[in-house]
């Protein structure tokens, strides 16, 4: 019997160590966004100081570790037994959703995964255990109802407080120092520093330290006492250093809060979330120890009531703990993947949108800005000058490619006001959700700086209803994920454990699969886009087109040759590879729109040619995913097929614009200004050709050799073929006179 214990017992430990590494993944993002949003360091420089502060943060987790034994269930209503299955569940479960979350890029709450797992494991075995033990009895005698309760308000009020918090605070630190602020630095920010350091001190040291692993009880009495002098010094001190440091020495004194802060973050985050990785399979450990303790007694009959002791967990742990998340953020790829969701929700800039918009985000944005012109009517002028003055951005150069999504002022605000607020939970034993009150505070501080304008607002607020919509669908599924595995453990036993098992294993690998593939493909997307370089305008377009053309030049053999075989698949897949390719015309289009911005006035007309060319391809993209999608459908809902008479035609129509595919990518290949056309196209003859065939398809109508389905099918054919080719005729005109504003045929 105690074997098995045993083997539960390592595989806790060791499913300790992959939710660590998903954990951490997921919650890099909590304390590296504002540093890498902003370019505060090189990345190196914020991974090593983030480092240094999971380390020393893990010392301050020992006090949260209560909240796995007792914090959601009473231990002493539930035996040894079901003790080790709700933990088992609640990890297994964990490691499944948190690694789904960060393949998608996904920040969702740690916290939140845990608490509703606990919950979901211990009601269903509660469930059980009345049933078949003492019906009658309440189920809140098995669950803490109200410490549960404190834990989701205290993480619901969390969302709140951080994004009331950033949006006011931001407004004030911006209006005092304006996007223009490094001449206001020299005079306030020794200040602003001073005061920015001495909250972090504050919150973790006075207000968090009280169950450091380190902490003795004489020594936090000490600190308590002499709390005002520690914060009055420490306030003098660091203020007399920046003023120092930025007269003699020209430092940029915000570069330093951004980092210090990124420490402090960094190091409230482990001392919050650790116990999201390693509280449960601690507890279990614990609970072994108790049942070793007590040898020859029934696990089924074994009480728990010893974990609502007050256990102080071994430092080992901790920092074992702390190098295993130390080593998966410099080495998880996953972890970037979800910095970059966040970063991209809160840049300053407008550019291409992760999320589209809704109903609610668009009825948002309506109402704010109608309220926004309401109260620009109330306020005196002076007022109104004054704010617009100090909210107006500083133009940023549109060739620098690496600029910061936000600046450094923003940056400290995010990070100063996140660690004090998860610091405070902490002191408070409240495990909040660090992802929640990082990224509402980045959401708030980013709407304070106006970067939700008229351009993004929309997809902004879809975004973070989307994340916190995720949050959500966090708590349902871990509560029943975990429900359903406890059940599952409680009545097959072992070899339901072993399976699942196999089940997390197998999860992992396929989401790390297609993580990679993504990633490779978005990373491959992003180079064609990222090419774009205003001072080789022509020659940077036209490399980046070249794989979209090369993409329009084959669809027709692989179109027909679908259609042939009635392969919904091969159509399906030629679908699928028109929406990407649309996707990375998008992205070239908008850095094309990026790099013109950087061009002198007498550009103007290569600018307006470039830019044309690239709207002509995306209608040749149109036409194709018209096509793909209706051949696709029409196969897939087994109607008639083409006959061989109307693919013969229709692959004639195509060859035309296989033509000239291959003319507008020799051209390209060329990039020379001026360069000329070998073939001319004349729209006319493929009028002629398209005309016959259509009159052709009518006499199938009347003989009753076509179908209304596949007729209406081939007809459209016909018409989108046509466009395609004028599309890329137009394509071609205007690589070729590019000094010249080109006759473009009327289409559409």
């Amino acid at each position: 019997m105690e074997t098995i214990y045993l083997v539960i017992t390592i595989i806790l430990f060791i499913l300790a160590i992959s939710d660590l590494i998903a954990g951490v993944s997921n919650d890099a993002v909590n304390f590296l966004n504002s540093a890498v949003g902003s370019k505060a360091a090189p990345l190196k420089v914020v991974m090593l100081v983030a480092a240094a502060g999971v380390l020393i943060g893990t010392v301050f987790s020992g006090g949260m570790m209560e909240i796995a034994r007792s914090g959601i269930f009473y231990p002493e209503k539930f035996s040894f037994a079901h003790i080790m299955i709700i933990f088992l569940a609640v990890m297994i479960t964990d490691i499944i959703l948190l690694d789904l979350f960060n393949t998608f890029g996904f920040p969702t709450s740690t916290t939140v995964s845990l608490v509703f797992e606990l919950m979901g494991a211990s009601v269903a075995i509660a469930s059980i255990y009345i049933l078949m033990h003492e019906p009658g009895v309440a189920i809140t005698d098995y669950i803490n109802a109200g410490k549960a309760l404190a834990v989701i308000s205290g993480i619901l009020i969390s969302v709140v407080i951080a994004f009331t918090a950033g949006t006011i605070i931001q407004f004030i630190t911006r209006f005092l120092f304006s996007f223009n602020y490094q001449n206001r630095l020299k005079y306030l920010g020794g200040i602003f520093g001073g005061f920015a350091i001495t909250a972090i001190v504050y919150f973790i040291l006075i207000k968090g330290a009280r169950d450091a692993a380190f902490m003795t009880s004489g020594n936090y009495e000490w600190i308590k006492e002499h709390s005002w002098k520690i914060i009055l010094f420490c306030f003098a001190g660091i203020t007399l250093a920046f003023y120092f440091l930025n007269l003699f020495f020209k430092v940029n004194i915000l570069k330093i809060v951004v980092l210090a802060g990124t420490f402090a973050l960094a190091l409230s985050f482990a001392g919050n979330d650790l116990v999201n990785f390693i509280g449960v399979p601690l507890a279990g450990y614990e609970s072994f120890l108790i049942f070793l303790r007590t040898p020859g007694t029934d696990p089924e009959l074994l009480r728990m009531g010893s974990l609502n002791d007050a256990v102080k967990t071994p430092l080992i742990f901790l920092f074992l703990s702390g190098v295993v998340m130390v080593i998966t953020l410099y080495k998880s790829k996953k972890a970037k993947t979800v910095i970059y969701t966040e970063v991209n929700l809160s840049r300053q800039d407008s550019g291409e949108e992760r999320f589209g918009s809704s109903a609610l985000s668009r009825g948002l944005v309506k109402a704010t800005l109608s309220l926004s012109d309401n109260i620009k009517r109330i306020i005196p002028g002076w007022l109104k000058n004054t704010l617009e003055k100090q909210f107006t951005e500083v133009q940023r150069s549109n060739k620098d490619k690496n600029q910061p999504a936000f600046d450094l002022l923003r940056a400290s605000v995010n990070l100063v006001i996140s660690s004090a607020l998860i610091a405070l939970g902490t002191s408070m034993k409240l495990p909040l959700s660090t992802t929640y009150v990082t990224f509402m505070v980045a959401m708030g501080t980013s709407l304070s700086d106006g970067a939700w304008g008229r351009e993004s607002a929309v997809y902004r607020i879809t975004g973070v209803f989307s994340v916190i919509g995720g949050w959500f669908f966090t708590a349902v599924s871990a509560f029943t994920v975990s429900a359903l595995l406890a059940v599952l453990f409680y009545f097959a036993g072992l070899w339901a454990i072993v399976a699942m098992m196999g089940v997390a294993a197998l999860t992992i690998y396929r989401t790390h699969r297609f993580h990679l593939h993504k990633e490779e493909k978005k990373a491959e997307n992003t180079n064609l886009a990222e090419s774009i370089d205003a001072d080789n305008l022509k020659e940077s377009i036209s490399k980046s087109l070249i794989p979209i053309l090369t993409h329009v030049r084959l669809f027709p053999g692989i179109f027909i040759e679908g259609l042939e075989n009635n392969d919904p698949t091969m159509l399906k897949s030629l679908k699928k590879k028109n929406e990407e390719m649309t996707k990375i015309m998008k992205s070239i289009r908008r850095a094309t729109s990026q790099a013109v911005k950087a061009l002198p006035d007498k550009e103007f007309d290569p600018a307006f040619h470039f830019i044309s060319l690239q709207d002509k391809i995306r209608e040749v993209l149109r036409c194709i995913s018209f096509m793909a999608e209706n051949a696709q459908s029409h196969v897939a809902n087994q109607h008639k097929s083409l006959n061989n008479i109307q693919l013969d035609e229709l692959r004639l129509v195509l060859e035309k614009s296989v033509s000239i595919s291959n003319e507008v990518i020799a051209l390209l290949t060329i990039a020379s200004k001026g360069a000329m056309r070998n073939n001319i196209f004349d729209p006319g003859d493929l009028d002629k050709f398209i005309e016959q065939f259509r009159k052709n398809e009518v006499k199938r109508i009347i003989d009753g050799t076509s179908g209304h389905r596949t007729s209406l099918l081939f007809m459209s054919f016909m018409q989108e073929g046509q466009n395609l080719a004028v599309y890329l005729d137009d394509a071609a005109k205007i690589i070729s006179l590019t000094d010249h504003k080109p006759e473009i045929s009327e289409t559409r």
